[in-house]
C-alpha cells in the first residue's frame, strides 16, 4: 500500500505551514545563518576556525554525513569581516593540484596559468600583495576533502610554505567527512602532511537535549509560537530514529509535519513519527 505521503500532490504537502501558523518552512536547508542553531560543540569550532583565520593556519575539520559541515562553513563564512579578510570557497572531487591553484587564482580575479609551476608564483605573488596593499588575510576552504586524491593532498605541504618556510601564506581550512581523518591523513604517507596540521576538529552528533533545541530553533526560526509542536516522547523517537543527526531530523521533522497536517494533528507524537520513520526513511531513518 503507498504511503499517504507519496499519494499527496506537492502544493498540499507544503500547506502545514499555514495549519501549523508558520511564516517560513521550518527543515530546509536555506535558513539563514543567524538563525542556524549553534551547538556547544559547534560554537567551539567556530572560535577554533577564527583563531586559524587570524594566525593563518591549517586546519582540518571533519564530521559524519549530515552533522552540520555545510552549516559550520556557512555560519563561518558569514562571521569573517570582509574588511579584514578573503574567503576562498572550493569544492571538487576531482581537483588536482594544478586546477587548485588555478581554482584559487580565479576566485582572486586572476588569469589561470596553465604551468603548475607558474600558478604557483602567481598565487605567492598575488598573496603578497593582498597582505602588503589590501592588509587582508586569505582563508581557503576546501570542501568536500575527504574525496581528494592523493597528489593532491601532498600539495599542501608546498601551498602552505611561504619564505623558506617561515609564514604561511593564507589559512587553509580542509572539511570532510570522517574517512579524510581516518583513512587518509593518519596514514603514514601523509606523514609529512599531517604533521603540518595546527588545528584538528571534530564535529559530533547531536545529544538528545541538543535534538530538542535544534528542533525548536527550526520552528522559532518558522514563526511556531502555539507551544509544543513535538510531544517530548516524539523527541525521543526522533533522536532514536537519527542517532542525533542534524541533516536526517530535518527529514524525519518535515515528513512528520506532512502527515500530521494530512491528519490534522496539532501536535505531533511518537506514534506519528514512528510511523513516518517506518513508512518514509529509508533503512529506519538513518540514510
Amino acid at each position: 500500500m503507498p504511503s499517504p505521503l507519496a499519494v499527496t500532490g506537492r502544493g498540499r504537502m507544503k500547506m502545514y505551514e499555514a495549519f501549523y501558523g508558520m511564516t517560513h518552512t521550518p527543515f530546509v536547508r536555506n535558513v539563514p545563518p543567524e538563525s542556524l542553531y549553534e551547538s556547544r560543540a559547534m560554537d567551539e569550532v567556530l572560535g577554533r576556525l577564527s583563531y586559524a583565520a587570524d594566525r593563518q593556519l591549517f586546519t582540518v575539520v571533519t564530521a559524519d554525513a549530515g552533522c552540520g559541515k555545510s552549516t559550520l562553513i556557512r555560519k563561518f563564512a558569514s562571521s569573517l569581516p570582509k574588511d579584514k579578510y578573503i574567503l576562498l570557497y572550493l569544492s571538487d572531487s576531482k581537483l588536482t593540484p594544478r586546477w587548485l591553484y588555478n581554482g584559487i587564482a580565479k576566485q582572486l580575479g586572476l588569469e589561470s596559468k596553465f604551468s603548475l609551476g607558474e600558478a604557483k608564483k602567481q598565487l605567492h605573488k598575488e598573496i603578497e600583495i593582498i597582505h602588503g596593499v589590501q592588509h587582508k588575510k586569505v582563508v581557503c576552504v576546501l570542501d568536500e576533502a575527504h574525496l581528494l586524491e592523493r597528489e593532491t593532498i601532498e600539495e599542501f605541504r608546498f601551498l602552505l610554505n611561504f619564505e623558506f618556510d617561515s609564514q604561511s601564506p593564507m589559512a587553509l581550512i580542509l572539511v570532510g567527512q570522517t574517512e579524510l581523518w581516518d583513512d587518509k591523513l593518519r596514514l603514514k604517507r601523509y606523514a609529512a602532511v599531517r604533521q603540518r596540521i595546527d588545528i584538528n576538529c571534530v564535529l559530533p552528533h547531536l545529544d538528545r537535549s541538543e535534538t530538542e533545541r535544534y528542533i525548536r530553533s527550526h520552528l522559532d526560526y518558522a514563526g511556531y509560537k502555539d507551544g509544543e509542536l513535538f510531544s517530548q516522547r516524539a523527541i525521543n523517537e526522533i533522536y532514536k530514529s537519527t542517532n542525533g543527526i542534524p541533516r536526517v531530523i530535518n527529514r524525519v521533522c518535515e515528513k512528520s509535519l506532512m502527515y500530521g497536517f494530512q491528519q490534522q494533528h496539532r501536535i505531533i507524537d511518537d506514534h506519528d513519527i514512528s510511523f513516518v520513520v517506518e513508512h518514509e526513511m529509508l533503512n529506519g531513518g538513518e540514510s
